[in-house]
């Protein structure tokens, strides 16, 4: 009867350790985005994202694929560890971002950052985008500190119709084209007017470059140009922030032209302005 007990306890404990449960915290949403990288390092990458992705969750390898229809069949690995160093909850409290650095292989290792979307549902939380791009070593001692928002208050509309909730999505498409056009006719200086102060920016082959100033510098530093295809956006019930996907086709000053996947976070302002707090550019094919 002892030995039955135990076992019985000890499967206990081994599925908690990977729960994804949602209780409407940031610290929840931490927790599961841990809780996915232990599964990663112990039972595969491909396990964990079958077990955390959503059904319509998707990911870029390297341009946008359902999540489980990849990884039901991707080569496997053991060798990809991660850890969050950023997340944000909206006040739905069932909407969620996380992000932070990786380091993939053992002999040879490289290095990068990431971003993923979450969506509570159930009572668990689940993946919905994520993506990856490759970029530096950090310097020791000169990661980005942990930024764990929790949101202020709570707000989620009761009899939101699905009228209602395409006409708020419609209002991030429409940011995003005005953005587009105005990187058209003022070039990437148009950031400034859709960047937070505290706005992060992960590109292929940097740090994780931290506040609008420094963002804006390596632009106008890098960039020529840029154009932006929206492909999906979404934004949270609670009315505070959205994401937006697609793909950029940046021309740099060097004379060379390349495409990327990338994934906007966007925050509503107090003045009802939608501003940019983070994002991820990938290289796609085409």
């Amino acid at each position: 009867m002892n030995k039955i007990y135990l076992s019985v306890l000890a499967l206990a404990l081994s599925s908690s350790v990977y729960a994804q449960k949602s209780d409407g915290t940031v610290k929840s949403l931490v927790s599961t985005e841990k809780s996915f990288a232990q599964k990663a390092a112990k039972d595969g990458v491909n396990a964990a994202f079958m077990e955390f992705a959503a059904a319509d969750g998707i990911v870029f390898r390297p341009n946008a694929i359902n999540a489980k229809k990849y990884f039901a069949s991707a080569a496997d690995t053991k060798e990809l560890t991660w850890e969050p160093n950023y997340a944000r909850l909206s006040r739905s409290r069932d909407w969620g971002v996380t992000s932070g650095t990786y380091v993939a292989g053992s002999d040879k290792k490289t290095y990068g950052h990431y971003l993923s979307v979450w969506r509570g549902k159930d009572g668990e939380w689940q993946l919905v985008i994520d993506l990856g791009a490759e970029a530096v070593k950090p310097i020791k001692g000169k990661e980005p500190k942990n930024t764990f928002v929790e949101p202020s208050g709570t707000y989620s509309p009761k009899f939101a119709s699905a009228k209602d909730i395409k006409a708020a999505t419609e209002i991030i498409y429409g940011t995003e084209r005005t953005l587009n056009t105005m990187l058209k006719t003022h070039g990437v200086h148009a950031f400034s007017g859709f960047l937070n102060p505290d706005a992060r920016l992960m590109f292929p082959g940097t740090e994780t470059i931290l506040g609008k100033d420094a963002i804006l510098a390596f632009n106008n530093r890098m960039i020529d140009k840029i154009n932006l295809k929206t492909t999906q956006a979404d934004k949270a019930l609670g009315g505070d922030l959205a994401y937006t996907y697609g793909l950029a086709t940046i021309d740099y000053k060097t004379d060379l032209r390349e495409s990327f996947n990338y994934v906007f976070i966007w925050e509503r302002q107090n003045d009802g302005n939608w501003n940019i707090i983070s994002q991820i550019y990938t290289l796609a094919e085409r």
